[in-house]
């Protein structure tokens, strides 16, 4: 049921992706706000209460539609609801268009438009970038997109889906990371400033639950690329990166794909206050610190990012076989 739901889930959004303005999303954004200006007292175990019931409560609501379901209905009924829920948590194409615009930019040798359309999508300045740079960004960004729509959201409702949790990893995952990024960056001069509190234990909790996924993306990256030197990289040059599970994940990637990657990062100028960029990915490397060095590996070149579209949808298709082959090792069993 999990293979199937994924695969159908995957076919439907490549061919009719999510629109950024849609109830689902608005719904999510509302109650993330309303939790927040509700339970968010400024007191330390108010942190942890704010965060259990914004991720919480959508993630046990699923789990018991989910159920509900199987009970009345039946299993097929019970499938649908699944591709319903990785449909609006998991896809290629809530991030790819940003993607897919600069690289055509950069292929047309339109520099300053590439430069434009990366400040829109992560909200920095971007325009002193150099051409190596701006593909750097488009790479480190993109990977981190893809692992967090993508890869992280199948690691996490596979997991559960066996423990017959149905689609609750799913939403747990991707509320888990919504609710950090959208509470480090919540914007003081509109809204009611998120407190340390909250923004502390929504920090730990996306830590502690990507920490899995994120390995499991860095080892697939590894396997459908260069073996040897994505595992070197992972252990040697991870560090380099300000975020731990991030720079696992980027410091694969850059062995994978024998690309530099880290060094002098880009700060985020623009405060992240809808669910719109939480679709797209927005500032999904955060405000970064000062240079720490960049990994082994040649100068990014255009062509790279032919290579990281390779090496992501190489790296679902093994994930996908794997699912297949203990579902059928399953069924047979």
């Amino acid at each position: 049921m999990s293979f199937f739901a994924i695969l159908c889930a995957l076919l439907i959004e490549q061919v009719r992706p999510l629109g950024y303005h849609n109830p689902v999303y608005a719904g999510v954004l509302g109650w993330t706000r309303w939790v927040s200006r509700n339970f968010d007292a400024g007191k330390p175990q108010h942190g942890w209460v704010a965060w259990t019931l914004a991720v919480m409560v959508p993630t046990l609501l699923a789990l018991g539609v989910h159920w509900l379901l199987i009970a009345t209905l039946g299993l097929p009924f019970a499938v649908l609801w699944n591709i319903a829920l990785l449909y609006v948590t998991l896809g290629f194409r809530q991030f790819s268009h940003h993607f897919t615009g600069i690289r055509d930019a950069l292929a047309e040798g339109d520099e300053a438009l590439a430069r434009s359309l990366l400040a829109h999508w992560q909200h920095i300045d971007a325009h002193d970038l150099p051409r190596s740079e701006i593909v750097r960004h488009v790479i480190e960004y993109s990977v981190i997109a893809a692992h967090r729509h993508v890869f992280g959201v199948l690691a996490w409702f596979s997991i559960l889906a066996a423990v017959g949790l149905g689609p609750a990893g799913a939403v747990f995952y991707r509320m888990s990371e919504f609710v950090a990024r959208y509470w480090a960056h919540k914007d003081a001069r509109t809204l009611q400033p998120a407190s340390s509190h909250v923004k502390e234990a929504a920090s730990q909790a996306w830590e502690a639950i990507d920490w899995l996924p994120a390995r499991f993306t860095a080892l697939g990256f590894a396997v459908v690329g260069s073996f040897e030197d994505a595992i070197d990289c992972w252990r040697n040059d991870a560090e380099r990166f300000p975020y731990g599970n991030d720079g696992v994940i980027l410091a694969a990637t850059s062995g994978a794909l024998g690309v530099r990657l880290g060094g002098g990062a880009l700060r985020s100028q623009v405060v992240v206050d809808s669910l719109q960029s939480a679709q797209a990915g927005d500032s999904l490397l955060g405000s970064l610190p000062a240079d720490s060095g960049s990994t082994p590996g040649s100068e990014p070149e255009p062509g790279h990012l032919r290579s990281v579209v390779g090496l992501v949808w190489r790296s679902v298709v093994m994930w996908l076989v794997l699912l297949a082959l203990l579902t059928l090792a399953r069924l047979l069993g």
